[in-house]
């Protein structure tokens, strides 16, 4: 059943607050700046002179480095946005762009959320109610479903099959989310997944499902304005580490044309189902040797991987999201959308690989990122940027775009060949040992690839000689 959307005035935004920080502040806040409109960004006291400090028009502190504190203190954002005159919120992702209450304070106290309601929030954000969705809209799910207790969790593990995963109700990013293969693990691992979701997301509910060896994480992004819903084509993030995305492209390698189109369509079917507003990702896990997917979730804000769809498509998708919250009608109709190339993209990660992935804090001595055609970079570090310890670790994303896929992968091995960032620990090696590898150079790798091959990479290292 679609939802009854109220659509909001239409009215030209003129200052944005910008309630995040890192690369995709300084993102929205280019998208601003050619659009003609104010940004003002809220910074925590960490923040203070970062690069989106500087950029935006005005920077407002509101509060202390720790995110409890600031980026994820609700009153005092509406208040910044509201002292400061801003018309409208951008949520970016992470923080609180997938939380109802923040999407509803907006919308109460006159502000512009630039994203879905708060209500398709919430309604998608609650995996257990996404699920529902899908299977109104006929869209395959994977076997499971809810579990309040650890002996309700081994039966439907027994009868759906093992492996299984126990996932977060309220969340994703990977947490609170476990795998079991067997009654014992599953055991062991229940509590501990549900004390887990409850930290994260304040909701210890969890779910089981079905886990699909040899899965790809295939993607459709969507934009829709309440009353029509369109795809832009999808992606594939199956080289993922502890189920943290790695390394994103559009489109997605080695799918059949027949199983893409039933992806989109699926997509746009659950979407078109509640009446979505704004701009969504649809996830699947994609079985391609039975020509199969499952709809995993919906995450109703930006992606962090959104580059590589601007790439193909040549659409701004920060823009498409201000257009449809200024209350504007698609002015794209599906069939203005042409796919262009290939794009490909690598997270840096301020991290050490040889340290168990390690964060690593401090401060960039120098940072240099080749330019040239079919490149694109986002981020907000610069030579003497400060990295603080309270956030998450990644700090630039390296995209290549060209004809082929081949020419993208080498395109972009060679722009991070080229990338300095001195005075920290990065992932910039890993990446180009991943784009090497010939499971990589051929397409189509499942979501256990990177596992293995950090695990085969650890086995074939040298031991260091005894004393």
């Amino acid at each position: 059943m679609v939802e009854s959307v109220s659509h909001p005035p239409s009215a030209r935004i003129r200052r944005v607050l910008v309630a995040n920080r890192g690369e995709i502040a300084v993102r929205i806040i280019r998208t601003l700046r050619s659009l003609g409109i104010e940004s003002v960004l809220a910074v925590s006291s960490a923040d203070r002179a970062s690069l989106g400090a500087r950029l935006a028009g005005r920077a407002i502190c509101i509060g202390p480095p720790r995110s409890s504190e600031s980026y994820l203190n609700i009153p005092a954002l509406v208040h910044a946005a509201l002292a400061s005159g801003c018309q409208a919120v951008h949520p970016g992702y992470g923080f609180l762009s997938e939380r109802a209450g923040f999407a509803q304070a907006c919308e109460d106290n006159g502000l512009i959320f630039i994203g879905p309601s708060a209500r398709q929030i919430e309604s998608v954000g609650n995996k257990l109610e996404a699920r529902r969705i899908a299977e109104l809209a006929h869209v395959p799910i994977t076997p499971g479903g809810a579990v309040d207790t650890l002996e309700q969790a081994l039966r439907m593990a027994q009868r759906i099959g093992y492996p299984v995963l126990i996932k977060a109700v309220g969340g994703g990013g990977g947490r609170g989310l476990k795998r079991a293969n067997t009654p014992a693990e599953l055991s062991a691992l229940f509590e501990l997944a549900s004390a887990e979701a409850l930290a994260a997301f304040g909701d210890g509910r969890v779910y089981i499902e079905v886990f699909v060896t040899e899965g790809r994480h295939v993607e459709v992004q969507v934009l829709g304005d309440g009353d029509s819903v369109i795809h832009l084509g999808d992606r594939d993030c199956s080289v993922q580490r502890r189920y943290q995305k790695l390394v994103e492209e559009a489109p997605a390698p080695l799918l059949p044309d027949g199983l893409r189109q039933e992806l989109h369509a699926a997509a746009v079917r659950f979407a078109s189902s509640i009446g979505y507003r704004s701009l969504g990702t649809v996830e699947f896990l994609v079985d391609v040797a039975r020509s199969s997917f499952y709809f995993l979730e919906m995450n109703a804000r930006i992606q962090v991987e959104h580059p590589v769809t601007e790439m193909v498509t040549g659409l701004d998708l920060v823009a498409q999201q201000l257009r449809v919250a200024q209350g504007e009608r698609l002015q794209l109709a599906q069939s203005d959308i042409r796919l262009r190339g290939h794009a490909i993209e690598c997270r840096i990660n301020a991290e050490d690989p040889a340290n168990q992935f390690m964060p690593s804090p401090g401060t960039v001595a120098e940072a240099y990122f080749p330019q040239g055609a079919g490149l694109r970079v986002d981020t907000h570090i610069e030579s003497g940027a400060s990295i603080p310890p309270f956030y998450d670790s990644m700090i630039a994303k390296v995209i290549a775009w060209a004809a082929t896929r081949d020419e993208a992968r080498r395109l972009l091995d060679g722009a991070l060949a080229g990338v300095r960032l001195t005075g920290i620990e990065t992932n910039l090696a890993l990446h180009r040992e991943v784009l090497a590898t010939p499971e990589f150079t051929e397409g189509g790798v499942d979501t256990g690839f990177l596992g293995r091959f950090l695990a085969e990479r650890t086995a074939a290292a040298p031991r260091p000689a005894k004393p």
